[in-house]
């Protein structure tokens, strides 16, 4: 459920298919619609977290349930994945507004559970995982500590436990696709 009534967006809602195998054998689809799991919040309106599926142990089980409620925070579960989806509203003009938004969508959507060192933009966080980041509309700005990329529809970031930031420097909405699969370093 939101935690507020998002803005109406120009992106289409995110219909979630979850497949599985009926009495018979047969494949099947087990449930059609939104996901159970959407956050949003009045200090980043247009901003929303769409959680889809989660994993927890590799290889990953086929046959279990839905468990996308039980998960929190940013990171994948300990050996798991997580599959969300993100709309990015057009950053706001004013600098200190939108590191008032960023700060309070972290502590709130994802319980801070990211490494936020408070060094250069506000965006920056590290997380112990391999994330891929599919582009899916509109046009983001992936941040390092060293350069930064404009991503368009498409366009595939593997993100590997690095620092890093999102900037939605357009004037339209943006929507990114992310599979984090928990990682270590090193060893």
């Amino acid at each position: 459920m939101p935690d507020t009534a998002p803005p109406p967006s120009p992106l289409p809602p995110i219909r979630r298919l979850v497949t599985g195998v009926d009495a018979n054998g047969r494949s099947t689809f087990e449930s059609v619609g939104a996901s159970p799991t959407v956050r949003t919040g009045a200090e980043r309106p247009g901003y929303c977290v769409t959680e889809l599926w989660r994993t927890t142990e590799a290889p990953a089980r086929i046959d279990v349930a839905d468990s996308i409620t039980e998960h929190a925070g940013i990171r994948p579960p300990a050996a798991g994945s997580v599959l969300r989806i993100i709309d990015f509203p057009p950053d706001p003009v004013d600098p200190a507004e939108f590191a008032r938004g960023v700060q309070a969508t972290f502590a709130r959507t994802f319980g801070n559970d990211a490494h936020r060192d408070g060094e250069g933009d506000p965006a920056m966080h590290t997380t112990d995982s391999v994330d891929y980041a599919i582009l899916l509309a509109g046009e983001l700005v992936a941040l390092m500590d060293e350069g930064e990329q404009v991503m368009r529809p498409g366009d595939v970031l593997i993100q590997r436990g690095t620092r890093h930031g999102w900037r939605n420097r357009s004037k339209a909405m943006a929507r990114i696709a992310f599979v984090l699969i928990d990682g270590r370093r090193g060893g």
